[in-house]
């Protein structure tokens, strides 16, 4: 997301991650920006703040929950090494734990975008459900009516997709939107927006959607291929 504040995703769910030795307004700044940019994701989110070192105050931790609140951003849980941090969470009712351990890359590996992370799931995504990853998604199954993918990176689905998908919602144009049978009920990528017309009974083929001259184009995976 930016140089002070990242977001994680994996199977338990996203974690955003601040910087630990940054100003507190000014880390307050970076997320509303984010939060602003980034709405079509972040909407409707549930996370684990981890907050590292930072010794937080039940003031800091309010203004933070209250910014997250406006913006439809849910703080399931906190991870923190100092013990005010954990302490100001459980006070307001909020999980509390440690900051689980990362094992730290070599000096001057680059770090990777969140693009680079990938979620492979195998099930199926019922009405109702949402699924929201910060990198690629990959869905072995059916993505039903109803149910919604929002990925930061591209989406595949080696199934059905006939739900809402927003691939790209963290600002990648560049995403694109991959399934064996593509008859959602919309579909986005980055800031457009497309929904597919009424199909024939003919046998359905695999197709990638993708943003071509600032509008989602759907062609076969054969074409794309070439």
């Amino acid at each position: 997301m930016s140089d002070l504040i990242s977001i994680k995703g994996g199977r338990d769910g996203l974690r955003m991650r601040f910087d630990d030795t940054a100003d507190w307004p000014a880390l307050l700044v970076q997320l509303e920006q984010q939060l602003t940019q980034n709405q079509a994701f972040f909407n409707g989110a549930r996370l684990t703040l981890e907050l590292g070192e930072r010794s937080l105050d039940e003031i800091q931790l309010s203004e933070l929950l209250n910014l997250l609140q406006h913006h439809g951003v849910v703080a399931d849980a906190l991870s923190a090494n100092a013990r005010a941090a954990r302490n100001a969470a459980r006070a307001v009712g909020i999980t509390a734990r440690p900051l689980p351990r990362y094992a730290d890359p070599p000096p001057g590996t680059p770090s990777l975008a969140p693009e680079s992370e990938a979620l492979l799931l195998t099930r199926t995504v019922r009405s109702g459900q949402v699924l929201r990853h910060s990198g690629h998604i990959t869905l072995i199954g059916d993505l039903n009516p109803g149910g919604e993918l929002i990925a930061g990176g591209s989406v595949i689905v080696w199934g059905r997709l006939r739900g809402f998908v927003h691939a790209g919602a963290l600002g990648n144009a560049e995403a694109v939107i991959c399934a064996l049978e593509l008859s959602p009920t919309q579909l986005r990528i980055a800031d457009q927006i497309a929904t597919t017309p009424p199909r024939g009974s003919g046998p359905h083929v695999p197709e990638v959607a993708r943003i071509e001259q600032h509008q989602i184009v759907v062609e076969s995976w054969e074409n794309y291929k070439r």
